[in-house]
């Protein structure tokens, strides 16, 4: 799959390379017209360019080596955790919602190790993702994962007020590994993981989540 050994993400290119070659263009016109406006349009550009950097940055992640654990996928803080049906299967299970601003890292990490069984997406809004309603109204991609010991858990990424782009990279039957990059989503977004009933929660609601390190819980 794709950004496993990239600084940056492979989508985040277009927009530094535009908004980079735009900074270079103004600051040439500037010079020749003496323009400030367009001086002013070139270090508007730089910025831009530089925040897309900032926020397609693909850090490196220690996965921690516990036994049945579910890694966050995502950098962000809980912002829901409780018992919710998991629309897509219809089975009861435990919902854990992580909240990405745009100041997190966009790029989402296998949470456990399995073989993808079903990868759906759905059409849909784009409200506040703070919105519970967003879970089950906003445009979204799942994926359903069989873990190496025959457990269900479910991963589905949230478009946004602002996010209106999510990228997935892993189709049905191929296995992935816990904490490998799957996909993103920019940019502001949610992520909302399904792991079954009577699996050991090892987080609270308000915890700030490192993707692919965090621990969520345990499977039983």
């Amino acid at each position: 799959m794709r950004n496993q050994n990239t600084p940056i993400a492979m989508e985040g290119l277009p927009f530094v390379a535009g908004f980079s070659g735009g900074a270079l263009l103004f600051y040439l016109f500037s010079e020749n017209l003496h323009s400030q406006l367009l001086l002013a349009l070139s270090v508007f550009a730089l910025l831009l360019a530089g925040f897309s950097l900032y926020f397609f940055r693909n850090p490196h992640r220690r996965i921690p080596a516990v036994d049945g654990a579910v890694v966050s996928p995502a950098d962000g803080v809980i912002i829901y955790l409780g018992d919710a049906v998991e629309e897509h299967l219809g089975v009861q299970m435990t919902k854990i919602s992580i909240f990405m601003s745009v100041f997190s890292v966009h790029i989402n990490r296998a949470p456990v190790s399995g073989r993808i069984i079903d990868n759906f997406y759905v059409q849909g809004k784009f409200l506040d993702v703070r919105d519970e309603r967003a879970t089950f109204e906003n445009e979204r991609n799942g994926l359903v994962v069989e873990t190496l010991k025959g457990v269900i858990i479910v991963v589905v990424q949230v478009a946004g007020l602002i996010a209106r782009r999510i990228v997935c990279y892993p189709i049905v039957g191929e296995m992935i590994v816990q904490g490998e990059r799957y996909g993103l989503i920019r940019f502001g977004s949610r992520l909302d993981v399904y792991v079954p009933k009577g699996s050991d929660i090892q987080v609270k609601l308000g915890q700030k989540t490192i993707a692919g390190e965090t621990v969520l819980g345990k499977l039983q």
